[in-house]
């Protein structure tokens, strides 16, 4: 089999988000109270998943970060399909163009979602034009072990189901399964190919505003890498970069003055570095975040270990604006 190359390791360069789009500006300010403090602990290979809501300062659900491989777009007109890329999965069509015929990797040509989230720019790509068999590279589990290959074919989508049919390469395995789209108050549904089934994954998408988990970067637009930080929700929420302030001194006026964004990863994983013996954390760096309510919260973080000086662990602040 052709083997994909992928880098796994966690140390990063500082990268700058440049895609933006200008809020709407709210009519009232909040209160803006006191500076909060919370942390997350992911876990030293970063094998948990969590989403965290600004205004109630919570972790509303947790998972592990491998107990799903692909997402299903919700509601009537959903079609949209986007992997699992915490554990650094990656697709391509067979040059076989059926199902039995299509037995290993030789000519596959790998792609993996992008990391901005972007639906018109999913590496399952538009499959109902398609037609053809994808093969599948499960990834990693969150101790290194890769977890193989399958094929598939997604055969149809309507207003209530997603219908597919995956197995091993050689056949094996075979499993005809009916995702269901769920309705408009999640973003996707997700289905495991480990328990054949579907798994319960995001909360309700109007109850969290970013989640802390790995994610696949793509670095020179070409080379995959396992990165851990922040993505925020697809549901509504916009964030945008204060890097020439300090955290006290970003008010609520700052907001009218910054570029705000839908993708997903502007806050992103390079908020810390690593210095070749550990991470160094930015609290220079700041972000506003409108969060599903229409609400302004800044943002930094402070530090990615824990008291036993454990990488890791996010520590963050956070005030309303």
């Amino acid at each position: 089999m052709m083997k994909r190359i992928l880098f796994t390791l966690l140390i990063v360069p500082a990268l700058t988000l440049t895609s933006c789009l200008k809020d709407e500006i709210p009519i009232e300010q909040s209160d803006p109270g006191d500076v909060i403090q919370n942390f997350y602990e992911m876990g030293i290979d970063y094998r948990m998943n969590a989403y965290y809501d600004f205004q109630t300062n919570s972790f509303v659900k947790e998972h592990l970060k491998t107990e799903w491989d692909l997402g299903f777009e919700t509601g009537v007109n959903g079609w949209h399909i986007v992997l699992n890329t915490s554990k650094a999965m990656a697709t391509g069509e067979f040059p076989q163009a059926d199902f039995a015929s299509a037995l290993d990797t030789v000519g596959v040509e790998w792609r993996n979602d992008v990391p901005s989230w972007n639906l018109d720019s999913t590496a399952i790509n538009n499959w109902q034009t398609f037609g053809g068999v994808y093969c599948l590279d499960r990834g990693y589990s969150y101790d290194g072990m890769h977890l193989g290959y399958k094929k598939i074919e997604i055969q149809s989508v309507d207003d209530n189901f997603y219908s597919i049919r995956y197995a091993d390469l050689n056949g094996n395995n075979e499993i005809a399964a009916q995702v269901p789209k769920n309705d408009d108050s999640y973003n996707f549904s997700f289905f495991s190919m480990e328990t054949n089934d579907v798994a319960s994954i995001e909360p309700e998408k109007e109850t969290w505003d970013i989640v802390f988990r790995q994610y696949t970067h793509i670095f020179d637009g070409h080379t995959p890498y396992l990165v851990n930080g922040v993505l925020s929700n697809t549901n509504n929420v916009e964030v945008a970069e204060v890097f020439d302030k300090e955290f006290e001194d970003v008010v609520f006026d700052d907001i009218a003055n910054v570029e705000f964004s839908t993708d997903v990863n502007v806050i992103g994983y390079d908020w810390k570095t690593f210095d070749g013996s550990g991470f160094i954390t930015h609290p220079d760096q700041v972000y506003i975040v409108k969060t599903t309510e229409g609400l302004y919260y800044k943002l930094r973080f402070v530090d990615f270990y824990n008291a036993q000086g454990e990488k890791g662990t996010p520590t963050f602040e956070t005030q309303a604006l």
